[in-house]
This record gives C-alpha cells, sequence and structure tokens, in this order.
C-alpha cells in the first residue's frame, strides 16, 4: 500500500490559485478529482494525520500514488473541468450519478427512418429523444396506447417492421388505425416523422396548442356535415385529454423546474428529482449513492448539479433532441457554497439564465417538501431491501467474521447503548439480531442508578454485567459469589415492556428451559457477538466484564461514531471495514437500533418524571386530579402561566387547590417549563427530536 508521504508535493510548489486536481493509482489510473479556490489549502488537507481522514479518504490517500493539478482562471472554469475529467477518466472514487437503470423511460428513435416509440431501459444513446421516466412500464404503456389513436407512429421493433414490408401486409396495429403502417407504404417517410414530431412535442408539454387545433378541425368537420371525421375527432380530443390528466399539475402554467431533495447518512445518499415542465410533474427519477468523503447536503447539491445537467447537456448535443438539457430553475434544499460560479455555469449549458435558489413559500415549497418526502422514503426502502435480502446478510456475517478473525460467524449479535440528559436518567438497552435480523421479543432495556457521577464507561460495565450474570444463573453457570442477579432489567416487546425479571432467592443450576412454561428463558442464550456504542474505553470496560465473570466465548467490539471505527479489546488500533461493506452496515443497523431503543425508553421515562414530580405531594391533588390538569392544560409549562382563577374552573379543582398548585409551582420544585435537551449517547451527541419519536 503506498504511503502518502511518498508522494506528497512540498507545500511551496503547490499553487493557491483555483485549479482541478487528479489522484492517480501507481498503475496511472485516475481514482479521483476534484476542484479546490485553494489548490495549496485542499491538497494540504489530504496529507494530515491519517488517523483523522474519513474511511473512504484514507482508503483513496493510500491506494494512490501520484496527485496532480491544472490552474484555471475561474471558478466556472474549474467546475467545466473537473466534470470533462470525471466523465473521461470515471474515476472510482467519485461519487457518479449515472442515469437509474430501473426507472423506465419512452423512446423516439429519431435517428432511423422510421422513428419507433417503445419502452426503454438503459443507458441513453445518441439521436433518440427519451421522455420520463416514469414509475412503473404499464404507466407508458397506457399512455402509448392512449395516444396511438391520436399519432399512429410505429411501435413495432424491426425485425417485426421488416418482416410486414416483404410479406405487403400490416400487423393488427395497422388495420384498427393505431399505426399508419409505414411498412407497407400506407404513409411515406416524411408523414411518418411528422406524426412523431407531433407526438413529441404533445409530451413536450405543447398540448394547449393540440387540444386548440383538434377543437377547431372538429368544429369545422361539423360545419361541413363531415360527421364521421367529427366523431372521430371528438375521440381523439378526448384521448388528448386523458393523457393530460394523468400529468400531475403542480405549478403555475409554464413553470419548467427541476426539484431536487436528498436523504441521507454518514454513508449514503438518495436523491430525487422530480422534473416540472409546464406546470405538470412530466417525470422523476432517484439515485443511491455512496459518499466518498465527508459530504453535507450543499456539497451533494454541487456535485449533483454537476454531473447530472453536465450529462445532459452532452447527450443533448449529440441528439437528434431540440429539448433543453437544463430548465429554467432548479430548487434544491441547500445552496452549495460557490452557488454563483454554479449558475453561470448552467446558464451557460442552457443558453439563458438559470436560477438556482431554495424554495420558501407556496406550491414550490409545497413540491419541494413532497419531493423530500420521496427521497426519505427511497432511501428506507433501499436499506430495508438490503436488510431483507438472504445473500447480502450471509456476506455481512461472513465480513464480519474476518473482518474481526472470529472462529465462527456471528449469528446472534447483542448490542449494548446508554442514554441520558447529562447524566439524568440514565437508561441502557440491549438488542438482539439473530441472522442478520432484529429479535424484537428479546430486547431489553435497564435503568442506571447513582451513573451521574461514574459516567458512559462505568454504565457501559454494569450493564454487562448485569446481563450476562443473569446469563450465568438461568444456564447454571453462576455459583452464588456476590451480590445475586439484578432484577431491574425487563424485557420488551418492541418499545412495550413486558414485566420486571425477578431474581430467585437462592441461585440454582438449571438449563435454559423455564420448566413451568417450556419456554427459553429471557436470558439463557449468550450472544457470539457483544457490541456495545463507543471506543476503545468502553471495549475495554465490557471486556474486563467478561473476564471476570469467567465467560470466554462471547466476542466483544465497539462501533465509535465518528469515522465509523471497529474496535477490539486490548487493540490500540481500530478494525477499518470497508464502506461498502455489508458487514460494516450490518454493525451499523444494529448500532442505530440499540441507540433508538434506548432514547424511546429515556423519553417515556423523563417525560414521566417531568409531568408528575412538579405535582406530587399537593395537598388535595391526587392522581386523577393531576391528570385533569395535565390533560386540560397540556403542560407544565401552561399550568406555571395560568392564574388561581383559570385552574379552579378544571372540574374537581377548587379555589384553595388551585393555589396550592401554584403555591408547589412556585416553591423551586423542578422547572419543568424550562427547556430540556435532548437524550446523549456515550459520544454526547444530542437529539433535538421530539418525544416519543423513534431514532436520530
Amino acid at each position: 500500500m503506498p504511503d502518502p508521504s511518498t508522494y506528497r508535493p512540498a507545500t511551496g510548489t503547490i499553487p493557491e490559485s483555483p485549479g482541478v486536481y487528479r489522484f492517480s493509482d501507481p498503475r496511472g489510473r485516475v481514482i479521483y478529482v476534484g476542484k479546490a479556490k485553494s489548490l495549496r489549502q485542499r491538497l494540504n488537507s489530504y496529507f494530515a494525520d491519517l488517523s483523522g481522514l474519513h474511511p473512504r479518504t484514507r482508503q483513496m490517500v493510500t491506494t494512490a500514488a501520484k496527485v496532480e493539478w491544472t490552474v484555471v482562471g475561474t471558478e466556472v472554469e474549474a467546475l467545466q473541468l473537473e466534470y470533462n475529467w470525471i466523465k473521461e477518466y470515471d474515476p472510482r472514487f467519485n461519487v457518479r450519478y449515472r442515469d437509474d437503470k430501473t426507472y423506465p423511460v419512452l423512446a423516439v428513435t429519431m435517428n432511423e427512418e422510421y422513428p419507433r416509440l417503445h419502452v426503454y431501459r438503459g443507458p441513453r444513446r445518441k439521436g433518440v429523444r427519451y421522455f420520463g421516466p416514469y414509475a412503473h412500464a404499464w404507466a407508458i404503456r397506457e399512455t402509448l396506447d392512449m395516444l396511438l389513436r391520436v399519432f399512429p407512429a410505429r411501435t413495432c421493433s424491426a425485425g417485426v417492421f421488416k418482416r410486414h414490408g416483404q410479406i405487403g401486409r400490416p400487423c393488427l396495429l395497422g388495420y384498427i388505425d393505431k399505426c399508419s403502417a409505414p411498412c407497407v407504404g400506407n404513409v411515406d417517410a416524411a408523414r411518418h416523422r411528422e406524426i412523431v414530431e407531433d407526438f413529441s412535442d404533445f409530451l413536450s408539454g405543447r398540448t394547449d396548442r393540440m387540444v386548440r387545433d383538434f377543437e377547431r378541425q372538429m368544429t369545422e368537420a361539423s360545419d361541413n356535415l363531415e360527421f364521421e371525421r367529427a366523431a372521430r375527432l371528438r375521440d381523439d380530443l378526448g384521448a388528448l385529454r386523458r393523457a393530460m390528466e394523468r400529468q400531475q399539475v403542480v405549478l403555475g402554467d409554464g413553470t419548467d423546474a427541476d426539484v431536487v431533495a436528498f436523504a441521507e447518512d454518514e454513508l449514503e445518499a438518495a436523491v430525487q428529482v422530480f422534473h416540472v415542465r409546464g406546470g405538470r410533474v412530466r417525470g422523476q427519477r432517484g439515485w443511491v449513492i455512496d459518499k466518498v468523503e465527508p459530504t453535507d447536503t450543499a456539497q451533494l447539491v454541487e456535485r449533483f448539479v454537476i454531473q447530472f445537467y453536465g450529462e445532459q447537456a452532452g447527450l443533448a448535443e449529440s441528439a437528434d433532441d431540440a429539448h433543453q438539457p437544463v430548465p429554467k430553475e432548479i430548487l434544491v434544499p441547500e445552496l452549495p457554497p460557490e452557488a454563483e460560479a454554479l449558475t453561470d455555469w448552467l446558464s451557460t449549458l442552457r443558453g439563458s439564465r438559470v436560477g438556482l435558489r431554495i424554495p420558501q413559500r407556496g406550491d414550490k415549497r409545497a413540491l419541494a417538501e413532497t419531493v423530500a418526502r420521496n427521497a426519505k422514503e427511497a432511501f428506507q426502502q433501499h436499506k430495508l431491501r438490503r436488510a431483507g435480502d438472504l445473500t447480502a446478510r450471509s456476506a455481512a456475517l461472513q465480513e464480519i467474521q474476518e473482518g474481526l478473525e472470529l472462529d465462527t460467524a456471528p449469528l446472534r449479535i447483542e448490542c449494548v447503548d446508554i442514554s441520558h440528559v447529562q447524566g439524568t436518567n440514565v437508561v441502557a438497552s440491549l438488542v438482539v439480531f439473530e441472522d442478520g435480523l432484529a429479535r424484537k421479543s428479546e430486547y431489553r432495556r435497564f435503568e442506571i442508578k447513582d451513573a451521574a457521577e461514574r459516567g458512559d464507561v462505568a454504565s457501559i460495565a454494569e450493564v454487562v454485567r448485569r446481563r450476562f450474570r443473569r446469563y450465568l444463573a438461568e444456564t447454571g453457570g453462576y455459583t452464588g459469589d456476590g451480590a445475586p442477579p439484578d432484577a431491574e432489567s425487563s424485557g420488551a416487546v418492541g418499545d412495550t415492556a413486558s414485566g420486571a425479571v425477578e431474581a430467585d432467592a437462592e441461585p440454582t443450576v438449571r438449563t435454559g428451559i423455564d420448566p413451568e412454561t417450556g419456554r427459553p428463558r429471557k436470558f439463557a442464550y449468550a450472544p457470539n457477538l457483544l457490541v456495545v456504542d463507543g471506543g476503545k474505553p468502553q471495549v475495554d470496560a465490557a471486556a474486563a466484564v467478561l473476564a471476570e465473570l469467567g465467560i470466554t466465548d462471547v466476542a466483544v467490539c465497539g462501533l465509535a461514531k465518528r469515522l465509523e471505527e471497529v474496535w477490539l479489546p486490548d487493540d490500540e488500533d481500530p478494525v477499518i471495514l470497508s464502506r461498502t461493506s455489508e458487514g460494516l452496515y450490518l454493525l451499523q443497523r444494529v448500532r442505530d437500533e440499540a441507540h433508538r431503543f434506548a432514547i424511546t425508553y429515556h423519553r417515556q421515562r423523563r417525560s414521566k418524571g417531568m409531568t408528575a414530580s412538579a405535582l406530587d405531594g399537593v395537598p388535595g391533588l391526587g392522581p386523577a386530579r393531576k391528570q385533569a390538569l395535565l390533560k386540560h392544560f397540556g403542560s407544565v409549562r401552561k399550568l406555571r402561566a395560568a392564574g388561581a382563577e383559570e385552574i379552579s374552573q378544571v372540574p374537581g379543582l377548587g379555589r384553595r387547590t388551585a393555589e396550592a398548585v401554584l403555591a408547589a409551582l412556585g416553591e423551586g420544585g423542578p422547572d419543568n417549563a424550562q427547556d430540556v435537551p435532548g437524550p446523549s449517547g456515550p459520544d454526547g451527541d444530542r437529539t433535538q427530536e421530539p418525544i416519543g419519536s423513534e431514532g436520530r
């Protein structure tokens, strides 16, 4: 593996001007292309301490053997050169927004003598016009079938077209007037191309003019007593209107915009684009991409705009296509840092001014929120597909076994996470995954007492000790030394507590099956792998507890959030799994599920404490009246702001009780009206989600 210091250029030789740089591997193949306002500042960042780099960036700089750069005059030139190099070299470490192969489009082969209309999936080709993409192929076929009576263009393959030309008889579509039958000479090439161009104009949004033309022709035919022709035109007009109804009107007439939204996590991002032409959604497409280096939403926007519209412009130049590759407006969730230069570059591609902005209000804002929901849903479905795929799960378990050098694949994985607010209401979760899938019936949650002074590391140790002492007791391995197993932990099905686990008065030898119910005991099975949310201190604490209890057949690792590093006990350096590794993805899912479960339990306890503690001990205020007060005012904050007269109007409360409530709230009890920070994990990251929300 190349050492970055062997090819690092001297700092003084790197210009401070804007430019584009490229990293190459030992074989001379370009593996990454980037641009910078200051080449010196950007390139020096790649040669910092490797331990501080993003895993993907670390992999890139250790794969490369050379870095080169080109100085440019303006940021617009840098954008153009970066796009050209990415297109030319196809670097493996660059994010590529390629055409999605799963979305079908309607293709019109304008490069043929007799253009053909057909459903198509795959990369775009020269001389072909594309409409869409659509969500489903059947939607294209329904629309096409509806429009063929109005625009009877060829839809058959080259073989069918040639065969019917040889036999001199049209196909069925030719007999039912859904094809003009150019194969047998019913129309010449010029007339057939005219039909196809009218069809393309209709799908491009020039619908109002066509509707007016059909209405005028229908009226003229009726006036001339050509009733059969008028009836035909009436049916054609109805087909046009039904096709138009299938395209949802979302914005005012004439609006020409693309609406872009992202959903992302630390390693991946999903992008969704709605193409709005003439105020109607003409197409939708989406991708899920890997993040190459730490990338925020603004940087994702910049990468997307450069690559997507640069590619669209290149296709338009080489194709027999007159439509604009860049719309008048591009609506994005965040503006990139070089928005002005990006706008100038887009305007050059379009040939007129392009607006790049964030929608603030009205219909465009509402549509942007819709696109964002679609991006979030697509991202969630992508994760579920990965999680539900048997092959991917098997590969994940195999990669974990190899990466952590385990004797066997970790068919049962348990993960521990701690949640609290500044050391208060400290709770812990333990989640279980078997064969790569969550076993929610075996989730456990713990209350940690007196944890404020000890910290997260001690809390991790306590949870591990309690969990495995219970395991030893239920399988006959507990000897009775020391304190008996804890009874504070409770089981849960999903997020619903199922009651406390009682400890036996006397430790006895027993199997993992409860003789009374015939079911496995709640802590009877040990995991193959125990994961803790944290780094080296947390891992060492968990390993020390297992060693103390004499458990040697459970592997331990920790997953640190910052760089997604995997830590093993007694190792000074972490294990780095590939960012595209199914094994890393599974560990992240386990860790995130433990974090979600811990936060949910923490919020339940915090909410209960907030609503009850301030009103405890008020004379004459029992549980029923307390509940009535909270239901009437909604929160302690609003209750505190109310007067005695208003409180006394609550059914069941009198003036004296109302004054007692106000006195209790003003005597320095828990200030529940103050803002409370969100719960935090071992790394101190806080969430600002409302109580009851799931996940981070």
